[in-house]
């Protein structure tokens, strides 16, 4: 393995390169700074590497063993976390929303759930600067939070058949619907071309249509002078006598190397990023570096995701298009009326045959299987779907720790515990029956209810506090200055809708933070 700077300190190294790692990785490098990034994964060609294959393309998402416990055991893998150079935003379906204001300060607002240590006015730059940055297409009113567009580019059309019977039944029943934000071009942009509509998302893009810090971020931060080292497992964070981090230890090809660093940011996703921390104690921090308030790995959170499948009378053929092309947020914030608090988000999403096939055998009231699960999978065409994003609360039982198995690294392999509230379960059986009666009005008759959770956030969340939070506003930790977290892990809440604006606008906001301070050549510990 060839590194420039093998030897060398360099100013910043990032773990991992995902959304928040490829920003950083972008931003910092084009300020001047000298920067390594790690990946655990691989660096993927996606005109030789992606395809349109639902089983093969199952390597996008994390592949190693994770131990779940809880009441509602997590399912781990492609459905919540990325492998490889880029991150989740390979096989994610490309919905780019914004959280709304409320999620930010909910208790103030609503006087539920917690508040952020920032607002959505701190962070609406970013998302501005984001959606700019990589065109962002959507429609030109869109109903819901602050935002009501229009978007850089514009919306996707045609829409799929799925998206259309989903918007005619919101119709129907007085619920308000939008075309949805995708970070997927309409239009020519920086050498991309649009979106043909191939369908497989969540397979990756071959045509480079869809956004993704592996085909823009990262390549404009090797040529501003960052060094990208893929396959290279982060296995411990080093530590001075001074109580700074001094850089990484990683592993390569079966050779442990180190990196060091003035700065450490961990942008290694929600359970990757507090089993490094957790991992990397010392006599100095017994229980974990950044880990003095107890809060590293608790408090994190899912998005309740469930399936609704109707079958129609006429084809539907849900494996057109775009996955999500439609949306609504007229559920998505809390309702006196209603017996739970916050919200959810609701998209007509559509669906390959293989996820198809997984999802329905799982359904509620017992497996699905033979002959009944052929003769749905031959009636295929015939269905509609419907997936919900629903705010699941914080709660400190639901963690990541350490567990007693170890890995071919010997790092021990991370424990996810997970279980739902009452109030989150609430919600879902709202939000279930609020689908059911979408599809239903358009014609559809309800056949398969399938549970699924999606988008993990949470387990080192940021505060004023340092007794109850992992990070400041900035990612920075409280216990040690020139260490930062910015990814997920630092949601304060979960918000109802897709997280992937946000975590971005959290790294340019992170990214000009620590530009600004090391031009002052300060790096200072800050409540902020």
């Amino acid at each position: 393995m060839k590194r420039r700077w093998a030897n060398e300190e360099v100013d910043v190294v990032i773990v991992g390169a995902g959304a928040a790692g490829g920003v950083l990785a972008k931003e910092l490098s084009e300020a001047g700074m000298s920067v390594v990034v790690l990946d655990a994964g691989p660096f993927r060609d996606p005109q030789k590497e992606f395809a349109s294959d639902e089983l093969a393309m199952k390597t996008l998402g994390w592949q190693d063993t994770r131990l779940v416990d809880g009441r509602d055991p997590l399912t781990m893998g492609h459905n919540n976390s990325g492998f490889g150079i880029g991150g989740g935003t390979t096989h994610f379906t490309g919905v780019f929303l914004r959280f709304h204001d409320v999620d930010f300060k909910g208790k103030s607002i609503e006087g539920t759930g917690e508040d952020w240590p920032i607002s959505y006015e701190e962070l609406e730059p970013y998302y501005s600067r984001n959606e700019k940055e990589i065109a962002v297409s959507g429609p030109k009113h869109f109903p819901w939070g602050s935002y009501h567009g229009p978007y850089p580019y514009p919306e996707r059309e045609p829409l799929s058949p799925n998206a259309y019977l989903f918007m005619k039944g919101c119709e129907k029943l007085g619920i308000r619907s939008s075309v949805a934000p995708l970070a997927i071009l309409s239009a020519p942009f920086e050498g991309r071309p649009p979106c043909i509509n191939r369908g497989f998302c969540n397979q990756g893009c071959m045509p480079n249509a869809k956004f993704s810090t592996l085909i823009v971020h990262i390549p404009k931060a090797i040529q501003a002078g960052a060094e990208v080292l893929p396959d290279c497992r982060v296995t411990r964070i080093q530590m001075g006598t001074d109580g700074r981090a001094e850089g990484v230890e990683f592993v390569n090809g079966g050779k442990t190397y180190e990196q060091k660093a003035k700065l450490v940011i961990l942008s290694a996703f929600v359970v990757e990023t507090p089993r490094l921390l957790l991992h990397s104690a010392t006599s100095a921090f017994p229980d974990g570096l950044a880990n003095s308030s107890g809060m590293v790995g608790r408090s994190i959170m899912v998005h309740s995701s469930n399936d609704v499948y109707a079958k129609f009378p006429n084809e539907i053929r849900f494996y057109k298009g775009t996955p999500v092309l439609a949306t609504t947020q007229d559920f998505y914030r809390t309702d006196p009326a209603r017996s739970f608090v916050r919200g959810y988000t609701l998209h007509a999403h559509g669906s390959r045959p293989v996820e198809f096939a997984k999802g329905i055998s799982k359904a509620q009231g017992g497996p699905l299987w033979g002959e009944r699960l052929r003769d749905a999978l031959l009636q295929y065409n015939y269905y509609g779907r419907i997936t919900m994003v629903g705010e699941v609360l914080p709660h400190p039982d639901n963690r990541v720790t350490l567990s007693e198995e170890v890995d071919e690294y010997g790092v021990p392999r991370a424990k996810v515990t997970f279980s739902y509230g009452d109030n989150d379960q609430q919600l879902v059986d709202h939000a279930v029956r609020t689908m059911s009666s979408i599809l239903e009005a358009e014609g559809g008759q309800v056949e398969f209810v399938v549970p699924d959770t999606a988008h993990m956030m949470g387990g080192c969340r940021m505060g004023t506090d340092p007794s109850r939070s992992v990070v400041n506003s900035y990612g920075q930790t409280h216990d040690i200055e020139n260490l930062f977290i910015c990814d997920a892990s630092i949601f304060v809440t979960s918000g109802g809708g897709n997280p992937t604006n946000t975590v971005m606008a959290l790294a340019l906001r992170t990214a000009d933070y620590i530009k600004e301070k090391a031009g002052k050549r300060e790096i200072q510990a800050s409540r902020s």
